[in-house]
C-alpha cells in the first residue's frame, strides 16, 4: 500500500471519528445493555485489569462533552491505525525474508 492510500484512510477515519462521534447516541450499546439487564455492568468495569483510558468516551481535562467525545475519536482511530501498521511491516518484513509464515512455530 502506497503512503497516500494510508493517510487519506487515516485521513477519513480522523474525520469521521472525530465530526460524528459526538452525534452518536448516548444510549447504552447492546453489550453494555445487557449487562446493565442482567445485572453484572458494575463487575464488568471493575474486572478490566488495564482499566480504560478513556472510560465513556471522555477525554481527561475536557469539560465539553461533544469535544472530549471527538478528541476520544481520533485517539482511537490513530491508535488502532498505528497497531494496523505495525502488524503490516511486520508481515511485509517476514514475507520479504521469504519467510511467507510457513516456518512458524506449530505450521505444517
Amino acid at each position: 500500500m502506497k503512503r497516500r492510500d494510508l493517510l487519506i484512510g487515516l485521513a477519513a477515519a480522523l474525520v469521521v471519528a472525530a465530526l460524528i462521534s459526538p452525534w452518536a447516541s448516548l444510549a447504552p450499546d447492546g453489550l453494555e445493555w445487557a449487562a446493565e439487564r442482567l445485572g453484572f455492568v458494575e463487575r464488568a468495569t471493575q474486572a478490566s485489569p488495564l482499566g480504560a483510558p478513556m472510560p465513556g468516551y471522555a477525554a481527561p481535562g475536557i469539560r465539553s462533552v461533544g469535544l472530549s467525545t471527538a478528541v476520544s475519536g481520533a485517539v482511537g482511530a490513530i491508535l488502532v491505525a498505528a497497531l494496523l501498521v505495525g502488524i503490516g511491516t511486520l508481515v511485509r518484513r517476514r514475507s520479504r525474508n521469504g519467510d511467507g509464515g510457513t516456518n512458524a512455530p506449530g505450521a505444517g
